[in-house]
């Protein structure tokens, strides 16, 4: 078979060479099977999508990508090797995943949320490394008695040019971006606003930071989407797991069956 791009034939042979050499073939291997896990759950509990969802969906991402017209969606789907029957089995797959996801863990989010409460927290943080203790000292002395601005200080004495740049601004940020030695003395209870965290010494060198604002963890819309999500990808890698291990059991008994055959 071949796949014509830019009125160029490329075999699949040569494609699947590529993903192999691009070490990108075991991550198309493992959607493959993540559909075909999805696919047979959602028959499992009879779960369906109907042509009335797809084409919802389908609209919602023509008015998202600014294709009003029918030539204009036919055109871009040509760009991306693909035509309005393939385009609708993936929306389908695309809806079968998030309406199995809910079905699964839906009921489960609130829990999550509450006995995890602390990873939604958020914070706008600023941040510093310099490469010796008795700099880092001194700069934290020197920003506490106001004689220089955590940004100053960023700006003149950081090892990173990029965060000298932007003065140390890290942007908003959770617990789980640092490692859990750094979070723990960054986020301490009681979280204050405008503290300045004493060094903390990384293999990187000293690092100060300055907390600049702090939201609470609220059960918003896309948090809740985002637990979701997550549950659901841990909960897909597991049925991988299995999946494949019952694989090669069952090929392990093929195999025994056929020596048994033999003797």
């Amino acid at each position: 078979m071949t796949i014509k791009f830019n009125n160029v034939e490329i075999a699949t042979a040569e494609i699947n060479d590529y993903l192999k050499q691009q070490l990108k073939l075991k991550q198309v291997c493992r959607e493959i099977l993540h559909q075909k896990i999805i696919e047979e759950a959602t028959a499992s509990r009879n779960i369906q999508i109907t042509e009335a969802e797809i084409e919802t969906e389908a609209n919602k991402i023509r008015s998202n990508l600014c294709l009003e017209k029918a030539s204009e969606t036919l055109a871009w789907l040509e760009d991306h090797l693909t035509d309005p029957d393939e385009w609708g089995k993936a929306i389908r797959k695309d809806l079968l995943r998030k309406k199995l996801a809910e079905h699964l863990f839906d009921s489960e989010v609130d829990a999550y949320f509450a006995q995890n409460c602390l990873n939604f927290d958020r914070f706008v943080l600023y941040h510093l490394v310099v490469p010796y203790e008795k700099l880092a000292q001194e700069l934290f002395y020197q920003i506490e008695e106001e004689e220089i601005s955590f940004y100053q200080a960023v700006h003149l004495y950081d090892i990173d040019p990029k965060r000298r740049y932007v003065c140390g601004y890290e942007g908003e940020v959770h617990r789980w971006d640092y490692h859990p030695d750094i979070a723990a003395a960054i986020f301490k209870t009681p979280i204050v606003v405008g503290e300045l965290i004493e060094p903390i010494k990384s293999e990187q060198g000293y690092h100060l930071f300055k907390i600049e604002d702090y939201f609470p963890a609220e059960l918003t819309p896309e948090i809740r989407q985002d637990i979701i999500n997550n549950l659901f990808s841990q909960w897909l890698n597991s049925e991988l797991n299995y999946f494949v291990h019952s694989e090669k059991v069952g090929g392990e008994k093929v195999d025994n069956e056929k020596l048994s055959s033999v003797k």
